[in-house]
């Protein structure tokens, strides 16, 4: 195997020292939250290890194929852990109540891809040039040589797909494909992958997708279309907050705009934006960092605070100076 960073060495020693391990991510899980999650649960359980795999909001439905055995819980108080990972999680505020209740713990390990990543484990494996925390978690199994088995590969390959856009955004890189080939080697299973993450979909979802194209709306000559999702919108359609992944992008592959934005409203004067840009020189991670929040140059969120029209018209007005200084 090619040289690889030597932190490996440390999470893998201290997971081969700790016999209860939690394995946490952030809330409101993606693909490559799920799949970098209960991946490392299963390779650990395999390992002997007593795991448990928490999150503070349950699977989305079109990812609960991954997890057969119900291994993905919600949090619980009074635990003690030798040994808590967090996966996939740009802040430690992101693992919402699942990082308040393992903070009876011996070690933090904190395997992340997010630029904006302070570093809050005990010990932290930060990799931004990897486009997903998926791959991260495969290279840490093969240094391991934990057994990559059929339901591993399934769940790794659904994190590293779901993260770079099914292999299209501009952070994958040569490696990542070698690694779904071999993911695909080891028994994942692409049709069925294919068909539950990308070609199948509960009819309130389409509900809520004729709710985005008929209320977007575009400024700044067409380059920023943004849209709002409120509580009402969400019951009208019978849908989850999990059912709205993956709205934005509907919005963003409009040939003129260069930015995308949702606003998700949390409560009355609280609201979540996520943030996607097509432009390499508008960093949308820089955007979201003006307000508390965080991720990737292409794609970033934060949750604001104050009315809504007013959060509206602050991000709005942010995301312009970043296209006019990116002219």
């Amino acid at each position: 195997m090619k040289s690889y960073p030597k932190i490996i060495d440390r999470i893998v020693e201290i997971i081969r020292e700790s016999k209860t391990i939690c394995i946490v991510g952030h809330v409101r899980p993606d693909g490559d939250c799920v799949g970098s999650q209960l991946g490392l649960a299963l390779a650990l359980r395999n390992e002997g290890k007593k795991v448990t795999c928490w999150n503070e909001d349950s699977i989305p439905q079109k990812y609960k194929f991954l997890d057969p055995q119900g291994f993905f819980q919600k949090p619980k108080p009074g635990k003690k852990f030798d040994c808590v990972i967090a996966t996939d999680c740009a802040s430690f505020a992101r693992l919402g109540k699942a990082g308040k209740h393992t903070l009876n713990r011996k070690i933090l390990i904190n395997i992340d891809h997010h630029e904006s990543n302070p570093r809050y484990g005990d010990v932290n494996w930060i990799s931004m040039r990897e486009p997903s925390c998926g791959e991260l978690i495969f290279r840490l199994l093969k240094v391991a040589r934990w057994p990559i088995t059929k339901p591993i590969a399934d769940l790794l390959f659904t994190a590293i797909s779901t993260d770079t856009g099914s292999f299209q955004y501009p952070t994958t890189r040569p490696g990542t494909f070698h690694t779904g080939a071999e993911l695909v080697t080891r028994g994942a299973d692409l049709a069925k992958i294919c068909d539950e993450v990308y070609q199948s979909y509960p009819l309130s979802r389409a509900r809520l997708l004729k709710h985005v194209y008929s209320k977007f709306r575009l400024t700044a000559n067409d380059r920023i279309a943004w849209f709002w999702l409120k509580k009402k919108d969400l019951a009208r359609t019978g849908s989850e907050s999990n059912d709205t992944e993956g709205l934005i992008d509907h919005i963003r592959a409009i040939e003129p705009v260069v930015v995308a934005c949702v606003f998700e409203e949390i409560e009355p004067e609280l609201t979540r934006i996520s943030l996607r840009s097509k432009n390499p020189n508008v960093n949308v991670n820089e955007i979201a960092a003006q307000f508390g929040g965080g991720g990737h140059p292409a794609a970033a969120g934060a949750r604001i605070s104050g009315k809504p029209l007013s959060v509206q018209r602050k991000v709005i007005a942010a995301v312009k100076r970043a296209l006019n200084m990116a002219k």
